[in-house]
């Protein structure tokens, strides 16, 4: 049970800061948009249609979900997959 607890509160931190810390990012350029802008080219960048547009709470919180989802389902195989070798 006290795995339980650690997992959520785990999982609630991380979505918490997601959804928090991407909202101050959006405003912020990343290193190469930076530099783009510092020498003068970033006007000659294209920009491309996003699922959830650019930085924003509901794609860090997505980002999360997914991270988690996949580290998940990856856990789960190798964990099932152990268990029917020790079980050979």
């Amino acid at each position: 049970m006290r795995t339980r607890w650690l997992v959520l509160g785990v999982l609630t931190v991380a979505l918490v800061l997601a959804g928090v810390a991407s909202r101050f990012a959006d405003h912020d350029p990343d290193g190469l948009t930076k530099v783009s802008q510092d020498h003068g080219f970033a006007h000659t960048g294209q920009t491309h249609g996003a699922v959830f547009g650019g930085y924003g709470s509901v794609t860090g919180i997505l980002g999360v979900v997914l991270v988690l989802a996949l580290a998940g389902g990856i856990t789960y195989a190798v964990r099932r997959r152990r268990s029917q070798d020790d079980q050979s």
